[in-house]
């Protein structure tokens, strides 16, 4: 190793002893030399960066891990979540301290027996809740295709990004306020009189502002039919 930095330390002398390569000497400026080398020949240019046709096995293959679907009390929260074109309806007991929190429930049915606290749904497309009375309010967001049914009591429906709702209130639920943002063909259903049909009755989604006494004043645009 010593000798090995005494030559290093020689500075520019340390190439004095290397012999200079002459033009005739260069195999890339000579095809003769080329052809009498003993450097194995490259592979064919043509099969260079062409992709591998051999399969990858199974194992590499990447998948999205299914979850299993459940309804569970966590504390005083139901947590019902990743079920999948339920045949049954998910029947869940409920208490007025509980509220209920619905995820990626896809073409399911679930039914609140009792008085809870407040529900809330998120990402579950075509998924139907059938409740008995609330405290405060069913939060629905990005579920396009929801229904609601109301047998008993229910202060406040809030719709946010929903493509497509559908509730039913009941005699003791006409106070219910239904506040959207974002949404598009959402109906509320109104009972008939002496237990009739219910009376359909869309939600606007159309707004007009003008300036008027130098305020901003919105309207809602009525079609006439």
């Amino acid at each position: 190793m010593n000798s090995v930095f005494e030559q290093l330390n020689r500075g520019e002398s340390v190439t004095s002893g290397l012999r200079r390569v002459e033009r005739s000497e260069m195999t890339h400026k000579n095809p003769a030399l080329r052809a009498g080398s003993t450097v194995p020949e490259r592979a064919d240019d043509s099969t260079r960066g062409r992709p591998s046709t051999k399969p990858k096995p199974d194992t590499l293959r990447s998948a999205a891990p299914t979850r299993p679907a459940r309804a569970v009390l966590e504390g005083n929260k139901w947590i019902v979540e990743n079920y999948e074109g339920a045949e049954e309806p998910i029947a869940l007991e409920v208490k007025l301290t509980q509220s209920v929190l619905i995820t990626r429930c896809n073409r399911t049915t679930i039914r609140l027996n009792g008085k809870a606290n407040a529900v809330s749904i998120d990402s579950s497309a075509r998924c139907n809740l059938i409740i008995d009375s609330l405290v405060s309010s069913v939060d629905v967001v990005k579920s396009p295709n929801f229904a609601l049914q109301v047998l008993g009591a229910l202060p406040t429906v809030l719709l946010d990004q929903v493509d497509g709702a559908t509730v039913y209130l009941s005699s003791e639920s006409l106070h219910t306020e239904v506040l959207t943002s974002k949404c598009s063909s959402v109906n509320v259903n109104l009972p008939g009189d002496d237990g009739g049909d219910y009376r359909e009755c869309p939600l606007p989604e159309q707004l007009r502002s003008v300036v008027r006494d130098g305020k901003v004043v919105s309207e809602i645009v009525e079609h006439a039919a």
